[in-house]
């Protein structure tokens, strides 16, 4: 499956973005997804994930009451909600695709896009 990751651009603190990954070349709903995210020198990280029929979401805590995974099996498309956006948000954000079970191991996504970059000023 490729994807493809947009939405990514400069924002205040306490803003939003909504990211968006499109997905081809396989069915999509086989698929569970995740957000990663690689701030400047630092490792990539994991943001949150979404099982294939979204029914089930999953967050790391320093998201968590600010970001919305969610998706849309129809658009073959998968989002990211971002609110009450921090200057420590700002990345480069990516989205991936895995066989299953979802996790926070980027090890368990076998796919992914080319990255949308976040800048969150103060």
């Amino acid at each position: 499956v490729q994807l493809q990751a947009s939405g990514g651009g400069s924002v205040q603190a306490g803003g939003s973005l909504r990211l968006s990954c499109a997905a081809s070349g396989r069915t999509f709903s086989y698929y569970d997804m995740g957000w990663f995210r690689q701030a400047p020198g630092k490792e990539r990280e994991f943001v949150a994930a979404i099982s294939e029929s979204g029914g089930a979401t999953f967050y790391e805590d320093f998201v968590k009451g600010r970001f919305i995974i969610s998706r849309d099996n129809a658009k073959n498309t998968v989002y990211l909600q971002m609110n009450s956006l921090k200057p420590e948000d700002t990345a480069v954000y990516y989205c991936a695709a895995s066989n299953g079970p979802y996790g926070s191991s980027a090890e368990g996504y076998a796919f992914w896009g080319q990255g949308t970059l976040v800048t969150v000023s103060s």
